[in-house]
């Protein structure tokens, strides 16, 4: 069946900006074309697009208008860009970017804005600067730890704190060290390397360094929390799932004065014996409606890896809820 083809022009769109919204090999428009079932295509400073419906053409305008905006601003246009602008019109009807470029998380080290690129992004960026206790609970690659750290140093460099402590229950090697080779930096390096590379980006690899020698940036295993209070420090602990709910109740009464907690993790990946509950799980069934508390829970909406990741989540998410039914 064969469709009309209506064009669609941006008024004062320049090359930069067109090519910055089509993408490389006009792969966002490939994207687009997926996930709206509408061919969409590009040639003479013209949009192209087959008009099924006037809804589906309607909805594919409203797109192009809103990644047209996010040129405007001279940022990169990424397939997860896309995905999230027609989940968005799927959704609600509209696509609003706007409220997001309000927000700036920090700046890396070579001075590129990061930005938070969902809403469920934009509400834990917006509650980690108005609350001393975060709760982030989310699926892989939805920026949770990555923006937890950008956060911290940015904290770090404003002189809000005097550290930045980060910890992960070593669950894989059952909290005992002891067997590892090196010293307890080189133990507990193979656990946080997604903190690591937050800290390069914003910090560089050198500087990092000398922040870690100098204890600035501390870098622990859970266990080695026990006894401590925490003030003018900025607390992560990702990975929060592995937590034993004893171990959570000690992590959280760390907490000192002029300190901040961001709390990550992922309850669809819990690597404890199945007959102990997480400690994470718990928190965010306690702990709900305490004020300067925030529990946010991100879904596959906000995945910012690879669109591939995102479907992934979804199927996963939906067998495990067929599974739940039938028990």
């Amino acid at each position: 069946m064969g469709y009309k083809t209506v064009s669609f022009q941006i008024e004062g769109m320049t090359d930069a900006q067109a090519r910055a919204m089509t993408g490389s090999e006009d792969r966002n428009l490939l994207v687009l074309s997926e996930c709206t079932g509408v061919d969409v295509s590009f040639r003479s400073n013209t949009f192209f697009i087959a008009d099924h419906s006037r809804q589906q053409t309607d909805n594919v305008r409203s797109i192009l208008t809103a990644l047209y905006r996010l040129a405007e601003k001279n940022r990169e246009i990424t397939e997860q860009d896309v995905i999230y602008a027609c989940r968005l019109i799927q959704r609600s009807g509209s696509v609003d970017f706007e409220s997001m470029e309000t927000v700036m998380a920090g700046r890396t080290l070579a001075g590129r804005a990061i930005m938070p690129k969902t809403k469920g992004q934009l509400e834990f960026v917006k509650a980690m600067d108005s609350h001393s206790i975060v709760f982030a609970i989310g699926p892989a690659g939805t920026g949770k730890t990555y923006l937890a750290v950008i956060k911290a140093v940015t904290a770090l460099k404003h002189g809000d704190v005097k550290r930045i402590v980060l910890t992960r229950p070593a669950v894989e090697a059952g909290e005992n060290l002891g067997f590892l080779p090196g010293d307890l930096k080189e133990k507990v390096d193979p656990y946080l390397t997604p903190l690591y590379d937050a800290l390069h980006d914003m910090l560089g690899t050198e500087q990092t360094e000398k922040l870690m020698e100098r204890g600035t940036i501390e870098v622990a295993p859970l266990a080695y929390m026990r006894g401590r209070t925490l003030n003018d420090s900025y607390v992560i602990l990702d990975e929060a799932q592995n937590t034993t709910a004893s171990q959570m109740k000690m992590f959280l009464t760390r907490l000192g004065f002029h300190s901040h907690m961001v709390i990550t993790g992922d309850i669809t990946q819990i690597d404890l014996d199945r007959h102990t509950e997480s400690g994470l799980v718990q928190a965010a069934r306690l702990l709900r409606g305490i004020d300067d508390i925030a529990i946010l829970e991100l879904t596959a909406d906000d995945v910012v890896r690879h669109p591939l990741v995102q479907k992934i989540i979804e199927r996963y998410s939906d067998d495990e809820g067929k599974r739940q039914q039938k028990i």
